[in-house]
């Protein structure tokens, strides 16, 4: 251990002569003909929002359903809480295996937890005592999810020059919901010409619905052979992307401190990283689920991720890369939008709480897409799209702000997701035991404020209009 510390204090010295700015990153030569075309990072970040769309997107899908798609939403909690329990930990040392293993890999690795995930609903679905399958599927897709996201977030942040952050955040996020957009559309069609009694009844999604989405899912798994090594890209600036130079396991693991001690600004965006999932339990499972009909839970979900697009491009080319400001400047406006969103979509949501309770809810009062107040209560369900969206846009940008070093991304992406995941778990057991609607919601609606009024210091303090580059690997 000694050693690895000292190989950390080493690394740590070099960082700092980095972060001093004294010397100037290398200009390299971009790729010419069809390489330049494949090894160009729009079309990688692009590639890997289609790896998302296949396998997260899909999950998003199925969520969004309410329950999974089933009758009862105690399974699909108790899985998730495992699957979220799973991630936080593994999450923590996500960045750690991304920075041994590679980035390629790690993706890899991480896509085949989501086809066994939607597979073992479908398995609940024939064999009704498979609940414990569902489970444990749910505590494998974690370690699974922790390496897919930790790769992913590492390649969108470090792949776009600084003034390119904004759009390729924003076109990553967009392609992931256009995933949720046809995993919505699929669900919402193959149960849409159930008849009005059936879809009154709340009847399960049927068969072709979880088969379609296990498909799409192994497609996302090969998609990921398609990706280009990222220790040949260059970014459109000529800069290379940093790779990591694997010294050993133990110092990356002392390396998860060394980034906290190098750069503690990033402990006050902790907050903001665990509510950033939190929100997603009372949005499908104590509202879509709760009362709407399992036509109307797809329309709903089409409708949501639908709104993602649209507020990802938004957030990410119209405010966070407008380049008529400084990046302080637009830093402060993308807070101010999402501090706002929090507000008014949780204001909007207490009130239709009050409507109803856990104890109160039956599939006879369920709202189907030809009920007359069911316009009124969709519209929720697109600000909350437009939320989620911005959230995670914003979230990624403002870590993508602290470095453009792939390593320390992967680190920071670990953080992110393994905290993201610790509040998903803790809420999504609450909703399995019977917690009160209401007590989600404003559990929720306090998180997500919270977690802004903590992100304002480092909005502050930490983001400048030009990150030093970091040209050394660590």
């Amino acid at each position: 251990m000694a050693d690895a510390q000292a190989e950390a204090a080493k690394l740590e010295s070099n960082r700092g002569s980095e972060d001093s700015g004294s010397q100037r990153p290398a200009i390299f030569k971009r790729p010419t003909g069809w390489q330049r075309i494949y090894y160009h990072p729009g079309l990688q970040v692009a590639l890997l929002g289609f790896v998302c769309f296949m396998c997260p997107g899909m999950f998003n899908a199925l969520t969004g359903l309410g329950g999974g798609g089933q009758l009862t939403t105690t399974i699909q909690a108790n899985a998730n809480s495992a699957l979220y329990s799973t991630f936080a930990f593994f999450g923590f040392f996500s960045g750690t295996i991304n920075n041994r293993l590679g980035p390629r890999l790690t993706l890899t690795l991480g896509t085949w937890g989501y086809s066994l995930y939607i597979a073992s609903f479908l398995i609940a679905k024939i064999h009704p005592g498979a609940g414990f399958f569902v489970v444990t599927s749910g505590a494998i897709l974690g370690v699974c999810a922790s390496l897919l996201w930790t790769a992913q977030g590492s390649l969108m942040m470090s792949y776009p020059t600084e003034a390119q952050k904004g759009v390729f955040i924003g076109m990553f996020w967009a392609i992931l919901s256009l995933g949720g957009v046809v995993g919505s559309a699929v669900a919402f069609g193959q149960n849409f010409n159930s008849t009005v009694t059936d879809a009154i009844s709340s009847t399960p999604v049927g068969n072709g619905t979880y088969i379609t989405f296990v498909i799409l899912s192994l497609v996302g798994v090969v998609l990921t052979f398609f990706m280009a090594d990222p220790n040949k890209m260059i970014r459109t600036d000529g800069t290379k992307v940093v790779q990591p130079s694997h010294p050993s396991w133990k110092t990356e693991f002392v390396n998860l401190f060394v980034a906290l001690k190098k750069d503690p600004w990033i402990v006050l965006l902790f907050p903001m990283f665990f509510a950033s999932n939190y929100f997603y339990t009372w949005q499908f499972n104590d509202y879509n689920a709760a009362i709407f009909t399992i036509r109307a839970r797809g329309l709903n979900n089409l409708v949501y991720s639908t709104a993602q697009i649209f507020s990802s491009i938004f957030i990410g080319y119209v405010i966070l890369d407008q380049k008529r400001y400084r990046r302080r400047v637009r830093a402060f406006i993308g807070w101010v939008l999402v501090f706002a969103m929090v507000f008014v979509v949780h204001i909007w949501a207490y009130f239709y709480q009050r409507t109803y309770t856990r104890q109160s809810v039956s599939p006879a009062t369920d709202i189907d897409i030809y009920s007359s107040d069911y316009p009124a209560h969709v519209c929720i369900m697109i600000f909350y799209g437009f939320l989620d969206s911005m959230w995670q846009t914003y979230a990624y940008w403002l870590m993508g702000t602290m470095s453009n070093n792939l390593t320390k991304l992967a680190v920071f992406t670990g953080f992110y997701k393994s905290l993201q995941s610790s509040g998903a778990a803790g809420v999504w057991r609450a909703d399995g035991v019977g917690l009160p609607y209401m007590n989600i919601l404003l559990s929720t609606w306090t998180l997500t404020a919270a977690g802004m009024v903590f992100a304002l210091p480092v909005v502050y303090f930490r983001v400048q209009d030009h990150t030093e580059e970091e040209t050394r690997e660590r």
